[in-house]
């Protein structure tokens, strides 16, 4: 595993000692760190602050992203596959896709490489977290039922 990939796991880690959503992401290009981020959708009260966001936010204007890769604990949802494929990142790597499958076909279809690293260590957080927090991964893959509300941070 490499150094971005470590530090998007360190990530995930860091958003669930907030009390959030265990998701890491980091930016990288030439081998030099751009940015990283966590899923702060509980933290800030803000749907939109998913760990590919906050990552790209952190990262800051860097121009072009065609060499740049973008990691993730998780595979993207189409709010941050959106955000690779508008900003033109041309490569994503992700710690697993088997707890969400996330968007794979839609970001290939758009020349996208993705590579899934199947990561045990990034299926267990998520699996421990699903488990232990049903009702929170439901809203953030925004799968509730009507009426259902998730628990609020604090």
């Amino acid at each position: 595993m490499d150094e971005f990939m470590r530090l998007a796991i360190d990530e995930a880690r860091k958003g669930l000692a907030e009390g959030g959503i265990p998701i890491g992401s980091a930016l990288a290009r030439g081998g030099k760190l751009l940015g990283s981020g966590h899923n702060k959708r509980v933290q800030d009260g803000d749907p939109i602050v998913h760990a590919e966001i906050d990552c790209l936010r952190n990262a800051g204007r860097v121009g072009y992203y065609g060499d740049a890769v973008l990691y993730s604990t998780l595979m993207p949802c189409y709010l941050c596959a959106g955000a690779v494929v508008q900003f033109g990142i041309r490569k994503v790597i992700v710690g697993e896709s088997e707890t969400f499958p996330g968007t794979r076909p839609f970001m290939e279809s758009h020349g996208v490489e993705v590579i899934d690293l199947d990561l045990d260590e990034c299926k267990k957080l998520m699996y421990d977290f699903i488990a232990a927090n049903p009702t929170l991964w439901n809203e953030d893959i925004g799968e509730l039922s009507e009426g259902e509300t998730a628990p609020a941070f604090g």
